[in-house]
């Protein structure tokens, strides 16, 4: 009698891991059906950036600022028009990555950059820029004013210390907007007060912090109080002020 109740016991455990084998195969399988139809969720799914933010979505950006192909291949994917440019200059100033944007409406003209502040731009411009102006101003914007994106510098254009991110082009300064009904706002003029410049000016530097790696504006210090520093840090933790 002994025996044969341990018998029992033994094909009831038998019985049960075979059953708790069989939920987790179905759960894998309802959880691979779910992520090809979520992509944004899936990190090994290729980044697409007219997919929506999702949970991968960071880390597969993070990865992208160390692989220019599969960067590129990102962008081509998406169906965001560029051109390569060959790469120029020398030492710490030589720029392997030039990256162009053929219809993103920087003004006075498009700056090549790295190809990852390529794609911060595109993510910005899509899910900040064009939201927060259609919500405050009910206009979309038609140019971005910008102060440049390569300068062979040291940062603050020190003689000593750190190397800027300008000196590879793998930044880029903004000092103002215009938008289609013609409003114009000046990170210089506007940053001050309140109002809906103000709010504007705010929240696109706010979303530019899901984008970039590094994020100054007037609130970091006085040498940025007549634009924001975007770039491409490699570090893997975000600057936001």
């Amino acid at each position: 009698m002994k025996f044969t109740f341990s018998r029992h016991i033994g094909k009831f455990v038998f019985d049960r891991r075979l059953v708790l084998l069989l939920v987790l195969a179905g759960l894998i399988v309802a959880g691979r059906s779910w992520l090809a139809g979520h992509p944004e969720h899936d990190p090994w799914a290729p980044l697409d950036l007219n997919d929506p933010k999702g949970w991968a979505t960071q880390q597969k950006i993070l990865a992208l600022r160390e692989d220019v192909p599969a960067c590129r291949a990102t962008l081509e994917r998406s169906g965001v028009a560029f051109r390569t440019l060959e790469p120029v200059g020398e030492g710490e100033c030589r720029r392997e990555d030039r990256t162009q944007l053929s219809a993103y409406p920087l003004s006075p003209d498009t700056p090549a950059t790295t190809c990852p502040v390529a794609i911060a731009m595109e993510l910005w411009k899509r899910d900040t820029l064009d939201p927060v102006a259609q919500e405050i101003f009910g206009s979309r914007v038609a140019r971005i004013e910008h102060l440049g994106a390569y300068s062979c510098r040291r940062m603050y254009g020190s003689d000593e210390g750190p190397w800027s991110e300008h000196a590879t082009a793998n930044a880029l300064d903004i000092a103002g907007f215009v938008l289609e009904d013609g409003t114009r706002i000046s990170v210089l003029s506007d940053w001050p007060g309140e109002g809906d410049k103000q709010r504007f000016l705010r929240e696109v530097r706010d979303g530019a912090c899901g984008a970039f790696s590094t994020v100054l504006s007037p609130d970091y210090n006085a040498a940025h109080a007549d634009h924001f520093h975007f770039d491409m840090d490699s570090r893997w933790v975000s600057v936001c002020r």
